[in-house]
């Protein structure tokens, strides 16, 4: 038997036996992957907070390695932004959160708190997360970052503790959810 006529019968008898057994196989049922939890992008224009970018950046990078459901990003120039950055005069304060994708909230950093001895970074990370939904812990230690002045111009934390960041976990656990209300007060941190 010439070598053509050999090819044609094992490619048809090859195709042949994989029609039956594909016609026999059932395939094994997949689970779809697991859904990964939302993650909500929210918006920050310090474009008005000169002499406070380190300490922005600095204090967004602390809450984007420590939570994971919501990420702080830099605003396009003049595009829009969640969350707004302001250099003040005055004591630190921010509108409290949490804020949404769509929603606005202020943050004003105050340099009457950097002229008594308190850390920029710790102020910026601290009112960041007033737009996140968390409270002032006041008074409290160090190693609570919500407790804000009443720690001392000693203290430099920028990163929140388990709480603080299980709080935020659980405010945005379900992406843009628009079931938490915000009351729109303003904190202001001063002693």
């Amino acid at each position: 038997m010439p070598l053509v006529t050999w090819i044609k019968a094992g490619t048809s008898a090859t195709a042949l036996v994989l029609a039956t057994a594909g016609a026999a196989y059932a395939a094994p049922s997949v689970e779809p992957p697991t859904a990964q939890a939302a993650v909500v992008t929210l918006r920050y224009d310090d474009s008005r907070a000169a002499g406070w970018e380190a300490a922005i950046a600095a204090g967004v990078a602390s809450w984007n390695a420590n939570v994971t459901n919501v990420r702080l990003v830099e605003a396009a120039p003049g595009g829009a932004a969640e969350i707004v950055i302001v250099a003040t005069t005055g004591w630190p304060q921010a509108t409290l959160g949490p804020v949404r994708p769509g929603r606005q909230v202020r943050v004003e950093l105050g340099s009457q708190a950097v002229n008594q001895g308190y850390n920029k970074t710790r102020i910026a990370a601290h009112e960041l997360g007033h737009s996140l939904g968390l409270p002032d812990t006041k008074p409290g230690p160090c190693s609570q970052l919500m407790s804000g002045s009443s720690a001392g111009t000693a203290c430099t934390n920028a990163v929140p503790n388990a709480t603080e960041r299980s709080r935020v976990q659980s405010t945005y656990a379900n992406g843009v959810t628009t079931s938490v209300v915000t009351d729109g007060r303003t904190l202001v941190d001063a002693p």
